[in-house]
């Protein structure tokens, strides 16, 4: 996937065709403005106002406390860019996508996650800082109180739409009953491989902020004592030997550099017991770099600017856990998050 010129009608068409357009003012003016049209509005609440029932624009602003004028032209980039779609007597609804993906009682709703980008707004604008002195923002510790909050659920709703792909496709050993989430904040993807597997009991270990957090999110799953919380660094915790059947570390390496993720990973295959799996799952890149998507690329300078390191391959990962005395199994690329994946392991009888 990418961003750029999408065209409209024959015009817009033959002008992208012979590349007439001004391609980089649609890709910094436009992208920027589309991008805060969309935060704005979920921010003040007009998507969940329209999910109730179509209103006009005079009572879309009474309800969300905007401006009539400028919420008007708000209502026009989200009809254009349709996440909202006019009736003929001037009132406005909500599509099919924003219903599912920005309305808060959605199941897969990314809601928070939308909201989460007002945070990451400020870690973009400091790219330029980033390049020009290679020094990552340390974003775990800059973060406060309220930031930490919002980027548990924005974490969460995130996995709201991989969960149960995570949960179908991981290959879990059988009979397995004890599972390690290592740096899994919220416990989503835990929580639903436990429900599939009703003998398996997880522990979520992550950091003390993430925990005091994430720990009511988790509890509104209502798993009880069969998914809890641990505290600790995942680059110093102590695993155990041969402790867990099911490993799982989740948008987790890419926070950390080659010796950091090594040295994790010897850790895991030694916690886990004989015939246990080890599930590395996180963003990958293409295996070839000329076939490298734009996604891709800017997923790996957002992951550069705000940790130690970046996206790995596939076969980077196979290489560590062959290094650690597990077997690595084929990559599996996920179908309803591109991009996303895992690197799975398994530890020799």
């Amino acid at each position: 996937m990418r961003i750029g010129p999408i065209a409209e009608n024959l015009l817009e068409f033959a002008a992208v065709l012979l590349r007439l357009g001004p391609r980089p003012l649609l890709e910094t003016h436009s992208a920027l403005l589309l991008a805060q049209a969309l935060m704005v509005a979920t921010r003040v609440g007009l998507f969940e106002a329209l999910g109730e029932s179509p209103l006009t624009v005079s009572q879309t602003a009474s309800r969300c406390g905007t401006d009539e004028r400028a919420t008007a032209r708000l209502l026009r980039v989200l009809e254009a860019t349709r996440y909202v779609r006019a009736s003929n007597d001037g009132r406005y609804a909500v599509t099919a996508d924003a219903r599912g993906w920005l309305l808060e009682g959605s199941p897969h709703s990314l809601h928070d996650n939308v909201l989460f980008r007002f945070v990451e707004w400020e870690w973009v604008g400091r790219l330029e800082e980033f390049v020009l002195s290679g020094r990552p923002l340390d974003i775990h510790t800059e973060m406060t109180g309220d930031q930490w909050a919002l980027y548990q659920r924005g974490m969460r709703s995130l996995a709201g739409a991989l969960a149960r792909e995570v949960a179908l496709r991981t290959p879990v050993p059988r009979g397995a009953s004890a599972m390690l989430d290592i740096g899994g904040s919220h416990g989503f993807f835990a929580v639903a491989l436990c429900r599939r597997h009703p003998g398996l009991r997880a522990q979520i270990l992550d950091l003390p902020e993430a925990v005091s957090q994430a720990a009511p999110i988790l509890a509104r799953e209502g798993l009880g004592d069969r998914v809890v919380h641990r505290v600790g660094d995942a680059r110093t915790a102590e695993l155990g030997i041969g402790t867990y059947d099911l490993i799982l570390i989740s948008n987790l390496i890419h926070h950390f550099d080659e010796a950091e993720s090594r040295a994790m990973i010897r850790r895991a295959a030694g916690a886990l017991r004989p015939g246990g799996l080890l599930v590395i799952q996180d963003f990958f890149p293409p295996s070839s770099t000329r076939r490298a998507g734009q996604t891709a690329a800017l997923l790996d300078l957002y992951f550069a600017l705000t940790s130690e390191s970046g996206t790995r391959s596939f076969e980077e990962l196979a290489a560590w856990e062959k290094g650690a005395g597990l077997a690595p199994r084929r990559p599996l690329r996920f179908l309803t998050f591109p991009g996303a994946g895992q690197q799975n392991a398994a530890k020799p009888r």
